[in-house]
């Protein structure tokens, strides 16, 4: 087993630190449960959902009872699939009751938005022609490695592409 050196950390341990008590504040949410939220959703909805936050009933004042109540999930869905949802509810809750090891929710809230972000299309470079072209196979001469190879060759096509469009 090997151990990092002294000093040295993941970023998504430094981030994880910063954002988990924002989050948590905010939404009642962490990192680990919007990183885990395709296997708990499950293929039906993974692509479809995304939780927003949970609300915490408030406990203060004197003759509030002390003990734990589960909070209310807010769940983005889009469109239609909203529905198919409010009838998957109760396997949902449970599956969310399992990843916390406690009943965390009993009840989810279902708001209808747009979910997944709008791709942009990729914008290919066109292979390289002429002068271009035969630099760019020369600085490539000593690369033995396929697949280094054809990585090189991709980011070399896309800054020349680049350089010429800007």
């Amino acid at each position: 087993m090997s151990y990092p050196r002294k000093g040295e950390k993941q970023i998504s341990e430094l981030t994880n630190g910063i954002v988990d008590p924002v989050l948590a504040k905010r939404a009642g949410i962490n990192t680990t449960l919007l990183g885990c939220w395709d296997e708990i959703a499950g293929e039906e909805f993974a692509d479809c959902t995304r939780p927003e936050k949970i609300a915490w009933a408030r406990r203060t004042g004197p003759g509030m009872d002390d003990r734990y109540q589960p909070g209310v999930l807010t769940i983005a869905c889009e469109g239609a699939r909203a529905l198919f949802l409010t009838h998957a509810q109760g396997e949902l809750i449970q599956r969310i009751n399992s990843f916390f090891g406690f009943y965390a929710v009993d009840q989810i809230r279902i708001v209808q938005k747009p979910v997944s972000v709008a791709s942009k299309r990729s914008r290919t470079p066109p292979p390289l022609k002429g002068e271009a072209a035969r630099k760019l196979a020369d600085m490539m001469d000593g690369i033995e490695d396929e697949k280094i190879r054809a990585a090189v060759q991709r980011l070399g096509t896309a800054m020349v592409w680049k350089r010429g469009r800007t």
